[in-house]
């Protein structure tokens, strides 16, 4: 959005962080970038105010009191609305920055962290919702719709429909089926899927393109063991299938 004096609007971030003095510093030098930041420090008022308000980024902190990080990645993933997410974590094993990433996180910083690094990570992000938000916008002027066997995506109103019954997907498995049914026949591998979906290619997370595929599959097709959409291609990656 433009104010009428054709400035740009700052960027609106929401920064949940139970560490007072992480929170400050983090907003402090976010503020210096010229971002509007709204701090929390529970995780549900958080949730909250990620739920009430049209925030353009949200640095979450995994371990909260209330409601923890994964959980918000969660609910919110389970939403229409896409909102960009960097996961900040304590934690160093894996597992917990693949349950992150699995749940919606779009990147994450494991502390301690350079405040530089976390501006960088940010200004990423915005930069990516951006161009993403732009293709959405030329898709819409587009009015693009995509029939295949009984399944039909509807880009402008973001809504998938199989025999004429519609299927409640988070922003993410549209982004995902959206990309498939764009290239039919084309295979990809998981890291593929993760630069052209996600945005980002963190090697060894390719089980999140698995996790993501299996709830699309579970939702869009008859019998998700026997696919008749979304394809394995065993050795290599998936595909959309040209004839379903």
């Amino acid at each position: 959005m433009t104010p009428e004096d054709g400035r740009e609007m700052p960027k609106s971030l929401l920064l949940i962080e139970d560490d007072p003095d992480i929170s400050s510093l983090v907003a402090l030098h976010l503020r210096d970038e010229g971002y509007e930041v709204t701090v929390h420090n529970d995780g549900s008022e958080g949730l909250a105010a990620a739920r009430a308000n049209a925030f353009d980024l949200l640095v979450l902190d995994l371990m909260l009191p209330g409601t923890d990080g994964l959980t918000i990645c969660r609910e919110l993933r389970a939403g229409p609305n896409y909102l960009p997410i960097l996961m900040l974590t304590a934690k160093t094993t894996e597992l917990d920055r693949v349950l992150g990433l699995e749940m919606g996180a779009d990147d994450y910083l494991t502390k301690p962290f350079s405040i530089r690094e976390l501006v960088a990570r940010v200004k990423a992000l915005l930069r990516r919702a951006e161009a993403m938000g732009n293709q959405a916008q030329q898709e819409e002027e587009m009015g693009e719709s995509i029939q295949c066997g009984e399944l039909l995506i509807d880009t402008e109103r973001r809504q998938v429909t199989i025999a004429g019954d519609e299927i409640e997907l988070t922003a993410r498995e549209f982004d995902l089926l959206l990309y498939f049914a764009r290239h039919p026949g084309r295979v990809y591998s998981r890291v593929q899927l993760l630069d052209k979906v996600w945005g980002y290619g963190h090697e060894g997370y390719e089980h999140t393109v698995n996790s993501h595929i299996n709830r699309l599959r579970s939702k869009i097709e008859t019998d998700p063991a026997k696919p008749r959409y979304v394809l394995t291609v065993w050795g290599v990656g998936y595909k959309f299938n040209e004839n379903p």
